[in-house]
């Protein structure tokens, strides 16, 4: 494997290619910035201009898009509150607050080094140790992914907030709209109640962008414009600049957590590699292990770097474990790498278990381009903090209708469907409902994402074998149920503890 990353280092190292790689990167950086502009899409929508490229030199330019596309949701998440892409939505915990409390420069220079040490790690798991995480991916069926998910979503009582009945209320809530549409077996629809608009089911996106980008931005509207004297002190408060001028001493805080970031890192990598996870389920349990091995897990939620570390680490690894399935055996970990894979087809490369013997010099591209986009983002993310940050100054009468505008086009490209603005609008209200009664919103995107992964999984499961039994006889399975058990009581400890060391400070 380390031959390979060699040889891949002789195709890569070229100027075209690597400005390829960079253009790549920001491209994909920008779509994840934008809520709605999936990585997924923006892969799509690179994946034609490729054709006239040669293999390495396509396939270069989507893993640019990739990586910048993993790291580009960040930036919304720590400014705004709004997770730019679904894998980003645990990051919003941590670094939204950092950036309330005046700290914008340090939630975005935290995540960036989070993001690229991330990626490093996870390139190197990739390198040496592919094809045996790959075979481990390969022994997930139906049950196993049911029992994966129901681990994850034990993570809604970590993040219910002040309530757990109300946090667990919306995590049900979150599940209950899932069901909504065309059945994802039979294809018949269920729970529309004959309305045409939700025939075709509620898209998760369009929950994603309703209940965190328009619930937000109602709730800004609220808001009392600020006096000049208010606006200048903001400004101040926000010049954050040591943590942009001085990378180094962020780099020092993201090392000094190396549990976190490695075991966040490790998560991240195994999730991506077991096809049909993805980025959006690693995020989340990358940030709940966290704050379960955390000496402080109060703090999570307020402003804590080691939540800002966990979500993004266990965000960008998925992209070094998203490969392992695709270069060691020719299957796509996500739609992502699917993507990548028609590419490779399209030059007339067969992917496969040969795919390295057959074509070294693509598989050397691969793991090399990986590295030179990681450098690549690392380096546009901090030329471009200055600039992102300046957003956190912008008047709420001029941001609001911007992003209001991005929201609108985002979810309309989805589908190109006129209804899910009307489902927007719905989502937005119920998410201003949701913040104004103090739910918590995050429980609520937990059940929409992974309540309908859990749902197929538990059918195939059952049209496969009725034998329930096998949830408990399977070993991955039954290992995943004893966490899911372990998880519970551990969180009803944490809690427990944590409420006793309040009484007894006050």
């Amino acid at each position: 494997m380390f031959d390979l990353l060699l040889l891949g280092i002789a195709e890569i190292f070229q100027i075209r290619i690597l400005l390829i790689i960079l253009i790549g990167v920001i491209v994909g950086i920008l779509a994840g910035l934008i809520p709605g502009f999936t990585v997924a899409m923006a892969i799509v929508l690179t994946l034609p201009l490729t054709f006239g490229m040669d293999p390495v030199a396509g396939v270069a330019a989507m893993i640019g898009v990739f990586v910048g596309g993993m790291s580009g949701g960040l930036i919304s998440a720590a400014l705004l509150g709004i997770p730019g892409t679904p894998s980003s939505i645990a990051t919003t915990f941590d670094a939204y607050p950092m950036a309330k409390k005046g700290e914008p420069g340090k939630a975005l220079s935290i995540g960036i080094w989070a993001s690229f040490l991330s990626s490093i790690i996870s390139l190197l798991l990739l390198v040496s140790i592919a094809p045996q995480i790959a075979k481990f991916a390969l022994l997930f069926g139906p049950w196993e992914m049911f029992s994966l998910i129901v681990v994850s979503l034990t993570i809604i009582a970590s993040v219910t907030g002040d309530s757990v009945i109300k946090g667990l209320i919306a995590g049900l809530f979150g599940i209950l709209i899932a069901t909504v549409g065309a059945d994802p077996i039979a294809g018949i629809s269920r729970f529309s109640f004959d309305i045409r608009a939700l025939r075709a089911g509620i898209p998760f996106l369009v929950v994603l962008i309703g209940m965190f980008a328009i619930s937000r931005l109602l709730v800004s509207l609220e808001r009392k414009e600020m006096t000049k004297d208010q606006e200048d002190r903001q400004k101040e408060k926000l010049q954050n600049v040591q943590f942009v001028l001085q990378p180094i001493k962020t780099l020092k805080n993201v090392l000094s957590k190396p549990g976190t970031l490695i075991g966040s890192s490790v998560i991240g990598s195994i999730i991506g590699a077991i096809p049909g996870a993805g980025g959006s389920i690693a995020n989340i349990v990358a940030y709940d292990q966290a704050k379960k091995w955390s000496k402080n897990p109060k703090k999570f939620g307020t402003g804590c770097e080691e939540g800002v570390i966990a979500s993004e680490a266990g965000n960008n690894s998925t992209v070094g474990g998203d490969l392992i399935p695709t270069v060691a055996l020719g299957i796509p970990g996500s739609a992502v790498t699917a993507v990548l894979l028609s590419a490779l087809m399209v030059h007339g490369i067969s992917p496969g278990p040969l795919l390295i013997v057959n074509e070294p010099n693509v598989v050397g591209g691969i793991f090399f381009a990986f590295f030179v986009a990681s450098f690549w983002m690392l380096i546009t993310q901090f030329i471009g903090i200055r600039y992102f940050m300046k957003v956190t100054q912008v008047p709420t009468h001029v941001l609001v209708p911007v992003i209001l505008v991005l929201c609108v086009i985002g979810t309309f490209v989805l589908n190109n469907r006129l209804t899910d603005l009307y489902i927007l609008l719905v989502m937005g209200i119920i998410g201003y409902l949701f913040t104004k009664y103090k739910f918590s919103l995050a429980p609520a995107i937990i059940g929409v994402i992974l309540g309908p992964i859990a749902e197929v999984n538990l059918r195939r499961a059952f049209m496969s074998d009725p034998d329930w039994t096998l949830f408990f006889s399977r070993p991955i399975s039954l290992t995943f149920l004893i966490l899911t058990v372990l998880s519970i009581g551990f969180t009803i400890w944490q809690t427990k503890k944590a409420n006793a060391r309040t009484k007894a400070d006050a």
